[in-house]
């Protein structure tokens, strides 16, 4: 299994992290491009043009990028980096899973709510389970990972909400398919990117304190 969250293929493009030098599958890695007057972008769809220059999809693998100067060596030149690039990469990521989400929602693969959810699970059509980290952990108890799936426990009941069109959400689910698959992978990525304390994000930490 790679970082992203997926077997690897043989078929499947590999790129090299500037930082650990580790080679893997794209999913499991973040993109980074030289924009314009140099400043390095984040690329999280993998769309933007010029050379990528590729970092492991965690926190701290990335801000060791940072704070060693290691994007001017991937770029092979001087560039400038954002102070908040860490930030930009877990907001870019949190936005690409949410909008797998929706996608799977609008198709009618993903549901939510916890009869709906249940009903799934009793149906063994679901291959992963999202449950708010901020939700009540006796009700997230009652439900069971689906067998040979996934659980996704890390995002806010917001979090979960926005994907759905409604301000919360506790319980989700999705059913078996391409698009779930892509869900783990986005999960992934963000998880490894997200600084967390009890599964709640630090910035709502921080907001929630002020």
């Amino acid at each position: 299994m790679s970082r992203g969250g997926r077997n690897k293929s043989r078929d499947e493009p590999e790129r090299r992290c500037i930082v650990t030098g580790e080679t893997g599958p794209k999913a499991g890695l973040v993109r980074f491009v030289v924009g314009p007057e140099d400043m390095i972008y984040p690329d999280v769809t993998g769309k933007l043009p010029g050379r990528g220059i590729y970092v492991s999809a965690d926190r701290g693998v990335l801000e060791k990028a940072v704070g060693k100067r290691m994007f001017s060596r991937g770029a092979k030149k001087q560039v400038h980096v954002p102070e908040d690039l860490a930030d930009q990469v877990e907001a870019g990521l949190l936005k690409r899973l949410q909008d797998a989400i929706a996608i799977a929602r609008k198709a009618g693969r993903a549901i939510a709510g916890y009869e709906k959810v249940k009903a799934m699970l009793d149906r063994e059509e679901a291959q992963v389970l999202l449950q708010a980290a901020d939700g009540s952990e006796r009700g997230k108890g009652k439900l069971s990972t689906p067998q040979g799936g996934k659980w996704i426990g890390f995002l806010t009941a917001d979090e979960l909400g926005q994907a759905f069109g409604r301000d919360r959400v506790i319980h989700a689910a999705v059913a078996s398919g391409t698009l779930a698959r892509r869900i783990v992978e986005e999960a992934a990525r963000l998880q490894g990117m997200r600084h967390t304390e009890g599964g709640i994000p630090a910035a709502e930490r921080e907001s929630k304190n002020a």
